[in-house]
C-alpha cells in the first residue's frame, strides 16, 4: 500500500501580509499529480488544516476542491486536526465525508478511531487528534494523566489490539521527542534553552510552540506502529527513528526558512516493512534571503526571478532613502528588509527576534510581570497561570 504524508497545509494563512492562497492551490496540484504519479491509494493530513480556528471562506472553499480532487480519483483522505484548527468545525458532517472516503478525527471522544483500508498490504490508519491533557483526563478520568506525554499515552491505550498480517499507522499532530535530539523547528516553533538535558531524558516535559512534547518511546507500546505521520513541525524530519517522521509545511512560512526544500512523504507499506521516499514539492515562488548593497540587489541586470518572495539585507554603511519602495519596484513581493552594513553582526532587531523565539512562554511571561509589577510571580500565581494557560492554549 501506498500513501503520501502531508502535514501542517495552514490553508488560509498570510506570511508577512501576504495571502498565501494562490501559493497553496499550487502545491495542492503539485500534489494531486504525485498521486497520479506514484498510484497512491490515500493521503494523510496530519492536522493544521487551517491557519486559524475560524478559517477565511476562500480557505474552506479551497480544502473543499482539493477533497474533491482527491475523491473523484479515488483516493482515501485520512486527517486530523492540530492546535491551529477548530476540532469542532473539522467534525463537521464528518460521518457522512466518510461514506466518500474522506475521514476526519477533529476530537478526541475517548478513543482514537481506527479506519481500516483494504490493499495488497491491509491497513489500518490510527486517527489522534491533537488533545489536552485536560480533555483526555475528561474522558479517562482513571487514567495517570499529568501531562502532554502521558495524556498521549493513555490515548493510545485505547486502541484495540493489532491485527496479524495487518500494518498499522499512527497520524498525530504533537511535538515528539527521542533519541536525545531535539527537532529543527522554525518560525513559531521556539525551544527554550534549557532544554537539551530535558532531550537527553527522552522528551517528556519539553514544550515547543505551545505544545508539550511526547516521549517517542510511547509509539513502540502496544504492538507498536509501522507509520507514525505526525505534523506540527514544519521542517521534515524524523522523530527518533526512521518510521516516525514530521512531514513538514508544504511551503516556507516564515522567513527563517528561506531556501529550505519542503516535499511531502511517500509512504509505501509491504510485508517486508515500510520505505519513505521524500517526493520535492516546487513553490510558485521561492523564498529568499538576498543581501548586498541596495543599488546592486535592485540593478536590472542582476535581478532574477522578481515574483519570489523576498527577505533583503542591506549592507549599505547608511539607511537608503525609501528602501523598500526601491526594493519593491524590483521584487513586488518583497517581504522584509534589515541592514547588515559590512563589518558588523547580523542585524540587532534580528537578534532580538531571535532570542525572543528562544524562550519559553514561562519566561516571558513573567519578565513581562515582573517588569510590571515591580516583583515577581507568587507561587500561587503561577498555578493560576498554568491552569489558565492549558485550558485556553489553541
Amino acid at each position: 500500500m501506498k500513501f503520501l504524508h502531508l502535514g501542517d497545509l495552514h490553508l488560509g494563512k498570510r506570511v508577512n501580509g501576504f495571502d498565501f492562497l494562490e501559493d497553496q492551490q499550487y502545491i495542492l496540484a503539485q500534489v494531486l499529480a504525485l498521486c497520479e504519479a506514484h498510484a497512491v491509494q490515500a493521503v494523510v493530513l496530519a492536522g493544521d488544516i487551517y491557519d486559524a480556528p475560524v478559517p477565511p471562506a476562500a480557505a474552506v472553499t479551497l480544502l473543499d476542491w482539493f477533497l474533491t480532487e482527491l475523491t473523484s480519483r479515488g483516493i482515501q483522505v485520512l486527517a486530523v486536526s492540530g492546535n491551529h484548527d477548530s476540532a469542532d468545525r473539522l467534525d463537521y458532517a464528518a460521518a457522512l465525508l466518510a461514506r466518500q472516503g474522506v475521514h476526519i478525527a477533529g476530537r478526541f471522544m475517548g478513543s482514537v478511531r481506527v479506519v481500516p483500508l483494504e490493499g495488497e498490504t491491509p491497513a489500518e490508519f490510527c486517527l489522534l487528534p491533537f488533545v489536552r491533557p485536560a480533555t483526555v483526563r475528561h474522558y479517562l478520568p482513571e487514567a495517570p494523566i499529568t501531562d502532554q506525554d502521558t495524556a498521549v499515552a493513555a490515548a493510545l491505550a485505547t486502541l484495540p489490539p493489532r491485527r496479524e498480517g495487518v500494518a498499522r499507522v499512527l497520524v498525530a499532530h504533537q511535538t515528539v521527542l527521542g533519541g536525545g535530539v531535539l527537532p529543527q523547528c522554525a518560525g513559531s516553533e521556539s525551544i527554550a534553552p534549557d532544554l537539551s538535558s530535558a532531550a537527553s531524558n527522552a522528551g517528556a516535559g519539553v514544550n515547543i510552540g505551545t505544545l508539550d512534547a511526547v516521549n517517542a518511546a510511547r509509539f513502540a507500546e502496544n504492538g507498536g506502529f509501522d507509520y507514525v505521520a505526525l505534523g506540527h513541525i514544519h521542517r521534515p524530519q524524523t522523530a527518533g527513528a526512521p518510521h516516525i517522521r514530521y512531514a513538514g509545511a508544504p511551503l516556507c512560512y516564515s522567513l527563517d526558512e528561506a531556501g529550505a526544500r519542503k516535499s511531502a512523504v511517500l509512504v509505501t507499506l509491504t510485508p517486508a516493512g515500510t520505505e519513505t521516499e521524500l517526493l520535492p514539492l516546487c513553490p510558485r515562488r521561492t523564498m529568499r534571503h538576498i543581501t548586498g548593497p541596495l543599488a546592486q540587489l535592485t540593478d536590472p541586470a542582476r535581478v532574477t526571478d522578481a515574483e519570489d518572495y523576498i527577505w533583503a539585507s542591506l549592507t549599505d554603511d547608511t539607511p537608503q532613502p525609501d528602501a523598500m519602495a526601491v526594493l519593491r519596484a524590483a521584487y513586488p513581493n518583497a517581504m522584509r528588509l534589515d541592514y547588515a552594513p559590512r563589518g558588523t553582526g547580523p542585524d540587532l532587531s534580528t537578534q532580538a527576534a531571535a532570542a525572543v523565539r528562544q524562550k519559553s512562554f514561562e519566561e516571558l511571561f513573567s519578565a513581562f510581570f515582573e517588569q510590571m509589577h515591580d516583583r515577581p510571580l507568587t507561587q500561587e500565581e503561577t498555578a493560576a497561570l498554568n491552569e489558565m494557560r492549558e485550558e485556553v492554549q489553541p
